[in-house]
This record gives C-alpha cells, sequence and structure tokens, in this order.
C-alpha cells in the first residue's frame, strides 16, 4: 500500500507546528487524519478547516505523558476508521537550561513528553499493527539527538533516547512494520515558547533567525509515508542549509 490516500495516521501535539503542519498535509493528499493533543480548541479549529477543504479528520484530546490517553487516542482512531496505517510521535517539549539552574521540574517535564511520550505511543499502536501485520511508526527526534550544546543537556538526552527506542524497534519489529525517525533542525514552532531561562530563551531567539518552516518537516514525514510498504526510510536529518549543527 504505497502512496499517502486513505491511509489512517494518527498525529500527535498536532495543535501546533510540525504536527498541525502535517496534519493539514497529508489530508490534502487524502490521508484520513487523527488529531491529538492537550489544546483541545486549537484542534477543533484545526479539524473544521482540514473538514472544510474536503479533508478526512478526526480529534481526541491526549496528554501523552498518560498512558492511558494514548491507549484510548489509539483505539479511537481504530473504532472511526477500522485500521491504523501510521501513527506520528510529535508531542515534544524543550525548556533549555544550563544544568547548574537546577530545573529538575522542567527536566522531569521533558523525560515525561519526549520520551515517555514516545514510548506510550509504541505501546497502544504497536499491538494494532502486529495484528494487522503492516504499519509505520514515526518519531519525531531533533537535531538535539546528534549533538549536544550548552543548555540542551537533558533535552539533547531525550532525543538521543528517541534515536536509541526508534532503532531498537525497527531491528525488533522487522519485516512487517516500517520505524523512521525524523531529526528536525531549527523549525518554526512553538517550542522555545517553553524555555523559562533567559539565558537559553535569548540563545535560542538567536539561533532560530534561520529557522525552517513546519511545512518542511511535514514534507519529510509524507516522503516517509509514501513508499512502499518493502521500503523503510529509517532515519533523516532535515535542517535549514546555513544551520552550524
Amino acid at each position: 500500500m504505497a502512496g499517502i490516500e486513505g491511509k489512517v495516521v494518527l498525529i500527535t501535539g498536532a495543535s501546533s507546528g510540525i504536527g498541525e503542519a502535517t496534519a493539514r498535509l497529508l489530508a490534502k493528499h487524502g490521508a484520513h487524519v487523527v488529531l491529538g493533543a492537550r489544546r483541545t480548541d486549537r484542534l477543533v479549529a484545526l479539524a473544521d478547516e482540514i473538514a472544510a477543504a474536503g479533508g478526512s479528520v478526526r480529534y481526541r484530546r491526549v496528554d501523552v505523558t498518560q498512558r492511558e490517553e494514548v491507549a484510548a487516542f489509539v483505539a479511537f482512531a481504530r473504532t472511526a476508521f477500522d485500521r491504523v496505517d501510521v501513527i506520528v510521535n510529535n508531542a515534544g517539549v524543550m525548556p533549555l537550561s544550563r544544568l547548574d539552574a537546577f530545573k529538575v521540574e522542567e527536566w522531569d517535564r521533558m523525560i515525561d513528553v519526549n520520551i515517555r511520550g514516545v514510548l506510550h505511543g509504541i505501546a497502544a499502536a504497536l499491538p494494532v499493527m502486529q495484528e494487522q501485520k503492516r504499519g509505520q511508526i514515526i518519531n519525531l527526534s531533533s537535531i538535539g539527538g546528534h549533538v549536544v550544546v550548552p543548555t540542551a543537556a537533558v533535552y539533547c538526552a531525550t532525543k538521543f533516547a528517541v534515536l536509541a527506542i526508534s532503532e531498537g524497534l525497527r531491528q525488533e519489529v522487522g519485516g512487517d512494520i516500517r520505524v523512521t525517525v525524523i531529526s528536525p533542525g531549527v523549525t518554526e514552532s512553538e517550542l522555545a515558547d517553553s524555555i523559562s531561562d533567559p539565558e537559553a530563551r535569548d540563545g535560542m531567539k538567536a539561533f532560530r533567525r534561520i529557522s525552517i518552516p513546519a511545512a518542511a518537516i511535514a514534507r519529510t514525514i509524507r516522503f516517509a509515508i509514501e513508499q512502499p510498504d518493502d521500503v523503510d526510510v529509517s532515519e533523516m536529518i532535515v535542517r535549514p542549509t546555513a544551520s552550524p549543527y
């Protein structure tokens, strides 16, 4: 089953940024998109826009840190469309700070969303895909999963973890289920809005001057999905041409 049209694609973190752009693009190309995020008002607005443009869309509130909510999200999609072809584990947070700022609660939040959120997505979708004997799991890492910079130690650690989880999953599932990890460089999104540390916030503002649009990552996700079932685009880094990292 190559291509996008008719595939059931679940997207977490769909209320803004890469998730929103991906939902719009895939729906435009005929996918049944199922949107998940905590901000239901934004999901409603996005779903209305997609439907008005002729797209097939459902939405459900989901907090990826809660395993039961992610399981219910996947079950909701399966009930609506009778299968799950792709899950895009996109939800993430990035409250950067130096380690000696001791923002332990922010460290915990990154671990919960960026690592546990991906694991919860896998735990919910993988059994369905194993039963179907086909499917694709797409996990969003980051350029921060390949290089570490000051103020980003914990964030980078979570994104290195996404790479390791994805590669381990790819080796274990083999054959029927594709696993893709995508590592965006600096991209237009709301991630930087969560930075409470002044030094890290100022540094990110300067870094983001070369950011690429979220639509660029959405096109990458589309490319990975539309390959034939026997082609697994395992890993891609997508970053601004001018990026130093």
